[in-house]
């Protein structure tokens, strides 16, 4: 049985969440790549990383390499959502960056519940 993480944690949110980042993780790339292969290859290994290391504890099941406040998940949430929309309109059609501007103007009214309580949440400091 999968443990939800808390309040703030529903299906809906998380898939359109994840929906947004596998956009940012591919549209980011596509439209750096012209520019600079590099440039496109560090943005993603970034998109993709940053979450990875930097976590907030209690937010999701599995723990945190390196804990951070609620707000720094929140920032690295907003960071893909730009990303996503940003990196559409420059890699894509308008008829393929317009569903994904709707789907980036959407996820922070999904993610407000989980960004309401992760603004709470302080990274305890260790005892010395």
């Amino acid at each position: 049985m999968i443990e939800k993480s808390g309040p703030g944690h529903n299906d809906t949110a998380s898939a359109l969440r994840f929906l947004t980042e596998l956009i940012a993780w591919v549209a980011t790339p596509w439209a750096l790549w012209s520019y600079s292969p590099i440039l496109a290859i560090a943005a993603v290994v970034l998109l993709i990383g940053l979450p990875t290391v930097f976590g907030t504890p209690g937010d999701k099941p599995g723990g945190v390499i390196v804990p951070v406040p609620g707000a720094v998940t929140v920032l690295l949430v907003l960071l893909q959502i730009v990303a996503a929309a940003v990196a559409a309109w420059v890699a894509w059609p308008w008829w393929a960056a317009a569903p994904v501007t709707v789907l980036c103007l959407v996820v922070p009214f999904t993610e407000l519940p989980r960004w309401r309580r992760l603004l709470r949440t302080e990274v305890p400091t260790p005892d010395r």
